[in-house]
């Protein structure tokens, strides 16, 4: 009878212990959309056109993933060509199955943005305010992706969307 009840404790503890593995959520953070960021992770040297014809301005982008690689966080600095420094950080939301990202910097930036993987680039979109009162929509394309390099630009549209000015074209090119 012992024996027979040390049996059915055991199956009993095996059961349990079943069932809570395959009740376990999985772990947000090794999804594969996930990862569609990782093409970004890495120390970057960036240049983008100056504020004069023909000038070119270097700046540097660090991109690591932080928090038991759940979160992308980005170390943005201008350099010697301005004084603009900024972080975000970057995360895959499961719950809405976008990507979020919020970005602060040395000037009282604070941008929110959502976005994702659509037509092969990625990107992270918002709608903002002008001085005026006007809606306007602002985006970031990653784009023209390879192991070392990519165009990153910054864009604005006035028409919800139907058209896109480049405000900032920024390229990147990984550090050896």
């Amino acid at each position: 009878m012992k024996k027979l009840f040390s049996i059915f404790v055991l199956l009993s503890l095996s059961i349990c212990k079943l069932a809570a593995q395959q009740a376990a959520p999985p772990d947000p953070c090794t999804t594969a959309q996930q990862k569609q960021l990782d093409f970004w992770v890495g120390e970057w040297d960036l240049t983008w056109p100056g504020a004069k014809e023909g000038q070119i301005s270097h700046g540097t982008n660090s991109i690591k993933r932080v928090l038991d690689g759940c979160v992308v966080q980005e170390s943005f600095s201008a350099g010697t060509s301005g004084h603009l420094r900024g972080t975000s950080v970057s995360i895959f939301d499961g719950a809405s199955g976008k990507w979020k990202q919020t970005w602060v910097d040395n000037e009282g930036g604070y941008l929110d943005f959502t976005g994702g993987l659509a037509d092969g680039q990625m990107f992270f979109q918002r709608e903002a305010s002008r001085p005026d009162g006007t809606k306007t929509l602002q985006r970031m394309i990653w784009k023209n992706v390879t192991a070392n390099e990519l165009d990153w630009s910054w864009e604005s549209s006035v028409d919800g969307g139907k058209t896109w000015q480049v405000q900032w074209p920024i390229h990147y090119k990984r550090k050896s």
